[in-house]
């Protein structure tokens, strides 16, 4: 994979792909920043100083920046995760100045005026009540808190109402101080740039700006079998049941990204043919992986009438057991890997896809490799592999996060 690469005087590294036939570029600024970062009070600061940057500066408020981003047809936005954040815009190749000099000034001067912080604090309970109304979402959070109680990233992304509600100014403005320099931030873009052009702009918009970098500590996590019920009466069920995954650099990456897409990646797999297909059980089945710095998961999620929870649980554990003993077919393993390769294809026809791919690999210490270098990772996938991963994330200790009408007591069997 061709990429240019330079890390500037203060630290900050500035990454690039060009894409000679592409008239827009993808610009992202990507923090070492996350709701694992947070200590104490600062629960959900990550996600709140994300919607704050977009009230600007002294220079530039939020409606400059919203009115000058609109009349270049720009789009833009920002994304907070456990472990990054993420302010990103698109537009076209001629606006990439306009773009990157806005993004500098909402990253390094913002004002916190108290006024919109009292404002945008209402927006982010907003979203947490939106995030409670939905059961999909309580499901997952549960399953999330139960797997990593005690560690970094066990609590949620957006915090509690309570640490929004009484989140300081203070609170607010040390954080950002504290985790927002140079040595923490990564400018990616891709398409049509060129790459001394984009230096000489990160240059003049970053370059004076100071600031260590501050370390996180990486802590394994103890994992025990458990079961975590948010009771309520709903017409469904929802179950997120897993365990312990690969961390992000893990070597078998690729075996369990093909073994994910056979057990519930798609709609020829073996929950979606099991647990639908074959039994009507439910409309939404699926796997995922959630692989993090130190430590990862891999759960499966199925939203189902309660009375008929029972038989997916067993179904679920019995796709998982028959995994780890058996492995995959070579028809499973040759339609997984053209999966995986044809949806890989697709995706980096896009610039955002690139600049995502670029900015998150550079932020996170991993490997920048070309869709043909990553295509070959898959290819050599063997059978073999599988069978080793499965002895790994296919057992337990298992974990169950649900919202329904259940208690704890009717649940733990399925665990065990």
């Amino acid at each position: 994979m061709h990429y240019d690469l330079t890390t500037l005087p203060n630290g900050l590294r500035v990454i690039s792909e060009r894409m000679p036939s592409s008239r827009s570029v993808a610009i992202g600024c990507w923090v070492d920043t996350g709701s694992r970062d947070e200590i104490g009070p600062e629960a959900g600061t990550s996600h709140f100083l994300e919607h704050l940057l977009f009230k600007g500066s002294d220079l530039w408020n939020a409606r400059r920046i919203a009115e000058s981003f609109d009349a270049v047809g720009a789009h833009h936005n920002a994304f907070t995760s456990k472990e990054y954040t993420c302010y990103w815009a698109k537009m076209r190749d001629a606006d990439l100045p306009l773009g990157t000099e806005i993004l500098a000034e909402m990253i390094q001067r913002p004002a916190f005026r108290q006024q919109e912080i009292d404002s945008e604090r209402h927006v982010v309970l907003e979203e947490i009540n939106m995030n409670e109304d939905d059961p999909t979402d309580v499901a997952h959070e549960e399953f999330i808190r139960a797997l990593w109680s005690g560690h970094p990233l066990g609590p949620p992304v957006l915090g509690t109402r309570e640490s929004i509600t009484n989140m300081t100014r203070e609170t607010i403005h040390d954080y950002w101080k504290r985790r927002y320099t140079p040595k923490s931030l990564v400018i990616a873009v891709a398409g049509h740039v060129d790459h001394q052009t984009l230096v000489d702009l990160a240059s003049d918009y970053f370059g004076g700006w100071q600031g260590d970098l501050v370390d996180r500590p990486h802590d394994d996590v103890e994992m025990t079998s458990k079961v975590a019920v948010r009771k309520r009466d709903t017409e469904q069920a929802h179950l997120v049941f897993g365990g312990h995954g690969l961390k992000r650099s893990d070597e078998r990456r690729y075996a369990h990204l093909v073994l994910d897409h056979v057990l519930g990646g798609g709609m020829s797999s073996r929950l979606f043919t099991e647990i639908r297909e074959k039994r009507g059980l439910a409309y939404a089945v699926h796997s995922f992986r959630l692989p993090m710095s130190e430590i990862g998961a891999r759960a499966i999620y199925v939203g189902t009438t309660p009375s008929q929870a029972p038989e997916v649980l067993k179904l679920v554990r019995h796709e998982l057991d028959k995994m780890r003993s058996d492995g995959l077919t070579a028809d499973e393993l040759a339609r997984a890997k053209g999966h995986v390769k044809g949806s890989l294809a697709l995706s980096m026809e896009e610039s955002s896809s690139r600049m995502n791919r670029l900015g998150r690999n550079e932020l996170t210490g991993m490997e920048h490799l070309s869709v043909d270098e990553i295509v070959a990772k898959v290819d050599a996938v063997e059978r073999s592999h599988i069978l080793d991963v499965a002895a790994d994330v296919c057992d337990g200790p298992y974990v169950l996060g649900a919202t329904g009408p259940f208690d704890v007591a009717e649940l733990e069997s399925f665990v065990q």
